[in-house]
């Protein structure tokens, strides 16, 4: 399925960029970009400029960061998986674009328990911990938040068209197994 931005209804199909984002992955783009990922305990922020149609999408694995140096490992090469980093990274763009963070608008996806049958409390779980990670670093920066859809079980598989800033999701619940 491609999804194709809504931008004046004159863009050809091959102009499209699509990006697909690993863990630890950060991509920022204008309104020709579709970026992808799928997430389970990771978190995605999306951030989406309403008035210049550019936006990016961060896929970090675990909340905090290790030290300030790894936000970048050489050159421009981009260390999201902490989120202290990635939101380092969106502060960079938005630099770069001349815009405040806090003009963007905030959507959040995943952290997800991954485990059916954990022992762990609801504060313990990885998910749980990268979901007010991520709330912390918005409220710091005042960027509204617009959309969360967390926790749970199971993955998601999401996909932000920065033309428009929608994001359509696909969640599947993990199964409880019998035994």
């Amino acid at each position: 399925m491609k999804m194709i931005p809504t931008t004046n209804g004159n863009v050809p199909r091959d102009s499209v960029i699509s990006r697909f984002l690993k863990p630890g992955d950060f991509f920022f783009g204008d309104e020709l970009c579709q970026i992808h990922t799928v997430l389970g305990s990771c978190i995605a922020i999306t951030l989406w400029h309403p008035i210049l149609k550019i936006g990016g999408m961060c896929h970090f694995v675990l909340p905090g960061l290790r030290s300030v140096d790894t936000v970048i490992r050489s050159g421009t090469e981009l260390n999201g998986r902490y989120s202290d980093a990635a939101m380092k990274l969106f502060e960079l763009e938005a630099q770069k674009h001349g815009t405040q963070l806090k003009e963007y608008h905030a959507k959040i996806f995943g952290g997800s328990n991954m485990l059916t049958d954990s022992t762990l409390s609801e504060d313990e779980l990885v998910g749980t911990r990268n979901t007010v990670a991520a709330m912390k670093h918005l409220a710091e920066r005042n960027i509204g938040l617009l959309v969360a859809h967390v926790g749970e079980t199971g993955h998601r598989r999401i996909v932000l068209d920065v033309g428009n800033g929608d994001v359509w999701v696909k969640h599947v619940l993990l199964q409880k197994t019998i035994g």
